[in-house]
């Protein structure tokens, strides 16, 4: 998939969006970034996911996908931060989208990944991706590092460790990696969809060459996903050593419906409404003592 006709012609132009000032389109250039995926267990993928609307995603082996996709934004138009995303591959529509026919139709099925957690490093990065387009970012202690042979990511938050993924480097980028991607999240109890366009290189490693290593830890952000039977071993991994994406402007949104009246309002408004413009990062993660929490 393309960067969308439109979004080429307004290119060069300017926007200001609650405060923030853009250059058109919305992009990151010569970004590391790391992507892999694991199987889990498809019954308890799907009871992480909120409302009607969305499902997740079925593997050809019946297993449902947790993705981890960590960017690290050396060039965007709000400064350098760190974006660290725990997604679950699903579908859209009134019930789980066939296996196989899910990857085959995507734009049918509304195949994507639905964001369960986004730590970003600045505050402007959480005050453009969840005022504007409902992404469920919040300020955390995050790094990126990347060696001859590794990347590694780390996530902690409130003195607590997170999460944790080391990755074998696959070799040098073999394959030009052009394609659009539906994020799915919810914000003021709507399903949220944008859409993102990546035009880079990137080296990618399959099933038994994938390696990488998990670690989940106790905050209650990530914690659940120590109960839905993580496969340890990826079936792949991904490292794109200068990503450029596309943000497209634009995004949809419905409400969410639930078989039962909701009994608490989920995170809304009262969250953005008095964010800023900062680009401070916190301290780096310092957290060394995680084997306990590996999967």
């Amino acid at each position: 998939m393309g960067i969308p006709k439109r979004i080429k012609r307004y290119a060069g132009r300017y926007a200001l969006v609650d405060g923030i000032p853009y250059e058109m389109p919305v992009s990151a250039r010569n970004s590391p970034a790391l992507m892999a995926g694991f199987t889990c267990d498809w019954e308890k993928a799907n009871a992480l996911l909120p409302g009607n609307e969305v499902h997740a995603l079925q593997l050809p082996n019946g297993k449902a996908t947790l993705l981890v996709t960590v960017i690290n934004y050396v060039d965007t138009s709000i400064g350098k931060y760190i974006e660290y995303s725990i997604a679950i591959g699903c579908t859209r529509g009134p019930k789980p989208a066939p296996r196989i026919l899910n990857a085959l139709l995507m734009k049918k099925y509304g195949t994507g990944q639905y964001i369960l957690d986004l730590p970003v490093s600045s505050e402007i990065s959480v005050k453009g991706g969840k005022g504007i387009w409902g992404m469920p970012k919040h300020k955390a202690n995050l790094d990126f590092k990347v060696t001859d042979n590794s990347v590694s990511s780390q996530y902690e938050k409130d003195g607590k460790f997170a999460f944790r993924i080391e990755m074998e480097r696959p070799k040098s980028p073999s394959f030009r990696l052009k394609i659009g991607a539906t994020n799915y999240c919810r914000f003021r109890n709507m399903l949220m969809a944008s859409y993102i366009y990546f035009n880079t290189k990137a080296g990618v490693n399959l099933f038994g060459k994938a390696k990488a290593k998990l670690f989940i830890g106790d905050h209650p952000n990530v914690a659940i996903l120590r109960d839905i039977e993580i496969n340890p071993d990826p079936y792949f991994t991904l490292f794109m050593p200068a990503a450029n994406g596309v943000l497209d402007d634009h995004f949809d949104c419905w409400f969410m419906t639930y078989d039962a009246p909701p009994k608490s309002m989920p995170e809304g408004l009262e969250s953005i409404i008095d964010l800023g413009l900062d680009e401070t990062w916190l301290e780096p993660p310092s957290i060394t003592n995680y084997e306990e929490f590996k999967i």
